[in-house]
């Protein structure tokens, strides 16, 4: 069976930044997945299912929400690996086109306080299992250490 291409990439050699993944045609349209890399792979702990699960739901929220890209958002979630997220946009973007995105979401989950959107056994399949300080902890360390100074190195992956 054929290797997909995300596991093509050399996860030793992966720093944390926000990656063009894959470019898919869908008819006429491009659909870009971004890879979100908050963790370094295979060289620090991954994050825990509760500040992921609290990450998603916030970043979700804010993404569908957002006056410029909210009908362009296919999907954002976790990765199985907890490194990290997986955006998909529909339009052929490169890494740089989001930035400023990623950061106004990231800034928002640093800085959100109350109770988490759509945390209730009516809205979610999991709801007891979210962790906003650590969400929060998580956002302002991937803005701090990647987003506020991203450079070229950070939003292309290693050959």
């Amino acid at each position: 069976m054929k290797q997909i291409a995300s596991f093509t990439i050399d996860h030793m050699k992966l720093l944390p930044g926000v990656y063009v993944s894959r470019k898919d045609k869908i008819g006429v349209e491009t659909i870009t997945t971004f890879d979100l890399r908050m963790t370094r792979p295979n060289h620090e702990p991954v994050m825990l299912t509760g500040e992921m699960h609290a990450i998603e739901h916030l970043g979700a929220t804010y993404l569908r929400n957002h006056e410029e890209f909210q009908n362009k958002i296919i999907y954002f979630g976790p990765m199985g690996c907890r490194t990290g997220f997986y955006l998909l946009l529909g339009g052929d973007y490169v890494s740089k086109d989001i930035i400023a995105l990623i950061t106004e979401m990231f800034e928002f989950i640093r800085d959100y306080e109350g109770d988490v959107p759509g945390a209730t056994a009516i809205n979610c399949g999991n709801y007891s299992d979210m962790n906003l300080p650590m969400a929060k902890h998580f956002a302002k360390r991937y803005l701090d250490q990647e987003l506020y100074k991203i450079n070229d190195e950070r939003l292309n992956y290693p050959e």
